[in-house]
């Protein structure tokens, strides 16, 4: 069964059960790591998978808690044994950052990044009739927002990543059985979401599922209050909060 793997769900300030927010598609096409927050090989490993079968990275956007453990990873795969290059999409400034924090780490010994840029709006093919569309989310740098689908059995999971409510990933996550948001803060706050706000947007896009990441029971809000918020915002489907190894189905 295809799978999103929820690798880390805290925010840019870990808490001691919630790493970065970053996660793996374990399905056709894949594995397909998005973004790389932190402890990464690790993360890959405890979830059963290993690390040297990636068949890429998409990076959704350039904030430190979303690139970290890329140095580390392709530095680990290369100790590891691997030799092919690892593909890496991304919007051209993110990938043209990455390129510069390599060569500022002088990481050295790693596995050759093949950088391949992508457009918002672009559509990647996967296998088996599985593709990965992208939107362009409202964040203080230029982010994308993912959707995994098979159009033919209309199956679909969606992940805002980070951004405020927008319309963009709203239509991007219309029909989806699952949407993945974040829900960073209490209040609203240019760039990123509440869980009001996530709960408001899973009800416009009449998504079954809303599983928060992104978020912290320590600098957003307990976990209960948080769930009282989705529903506030009007969500009356299946809400969760996620947690790091969780693994969501398609």
């Amino acid at each position: 069964m295809p799978r999103l793997i929820l690798l880390g769900t805290g925010t840019g300030l870990p808490d001691a059960d919630r790493g970065n927010t970053h996660m793996v598609w374990d399905g056709p096409g894949g594995p397909l790591l998005v973004d790389a927050g932190g402890s990464t090989y690790e993360r890959l490993l405890r979830a059963g998978l290993d690390p040297q079968a990636l068949a890429g990275v998409l990076v959704t956007h350039s904030h430190c808690d979303h690139i970290n453990g890329l140095p580390g990873l392709i530095f680990s795969m290369r100790l590891g044994g691997r030799q092919a290059p690892l593909p890496i999409y991304g919007l051209e400034p993110v990938l043209q950052l990455l390129a510069r924090v390599l060569e500022a780490m002088q990481v050295e010994f790693h596995v050759m990044p093949e950088w391949r840029a992508v457009q918002p709006g672009d559509t990647l093919a996967l296998a088996e009739g599985w593709q990965l569309r992208t939107a362009l989310t409202a964040h203080s740098r230029p982010c994308l927002a993912l959707r995994f689908e098979q159009p033919a059995s209309g199956r679909a999971l969606v992940y805002s990543a980070d951004t405020e409510p927008c319309a963009a990933v709203q239509d991007l996550a219309r029909g989806a059985a699952t949407l993945i948001h974040e829900a960073t803060t209490a209040e609203p706050f240019a760039g990123h979401t509440t869980p009001q706000q996530a709960g408001a947007v899973a009800a416009a896009a009449g998504v079954a599922r809303l599983v928060l990441v992104h978020y912290s029971p320590r600098w957003t809000m307990a976990e209960e209050a948080a769930l009282r918020a989705v529903r506030a915002g009007g969500f009356g489907g299946v809400a969760e909060i996620g947690r790091d190894g969780q693994s969501i189905e398609v």
